[in-house]
């Protein structure tokens, strides 16, 4: 029994997405909620990936197009488009992605380092990939992307 218990503390609880034909996870602790794509403000000068901002319910929260950012070319909204509404870093800020596929239980032994490979997306991001079944899933640190140099925008965002 005590093995079982073992087992499930180190276990990492996943929401899993699809970019493109690739699968990502990020860990659960850090969604808020979920919403369907819906019409954004726009912010002037701000990076192609900042599609703008919306109202949540008096919080003022940016949103980031994950196809633009990690350079997946063509970006079409369609009734799958979601939002995934984060807490990273203290801060709520939204992320469009294709589709939520499910919230997954990955253990260690289903984790596997990140491979070297050159790739659009900068892999200081990626912390593994995970297998369950057929499926591999990238597994991005969500908080050290949105934390990172070239999001500081967000934070300007957040202030204005």
């Amino acid at each position: 029994m005590q093995e079982n218990l073992d087992k499930a503390v180190n276990n990492r609880e996943l929401l899993t997405f699809t970019l493109g034909r690739e699968e990502y996870g990020i860990d659960i602790l850090k969604v808020q909620e979920i919403r369907g794509y819906d019409a954004v403000t726009t912010i002037a000068n701000s990076p192609e990936f900042i599609k703008g901002v919306i109202n949540l319910r008096g919080i003022i929260v940016p949103i980031i197009d994950m196809r633009i950012k990690f350079k997946l070319g063509n970006v079409t909204y369609n009734e799958l488009t979601v939002v995934i509404i984060l807490n990273v870093a203290k801060r709520v800020v939204g992320i469009v992605v294709d589709g939520v596929s499910d919230v997954i239980a990955l253990t260690s032994e289903q984790i596997k380092a990140a491979p070297e490979f050159s790739s659009a997306l900068d892999m200081q991001y990626i912390t593994g990939v995970g297998t369950v079944d057929n499926r591999m899933i990238i597994i991005v640190d969500i908080e050290k992307l949105m934390s990172s140099r070239d999001m500081d925008l967000v934070e300007e965002l957040e202030a204005a």
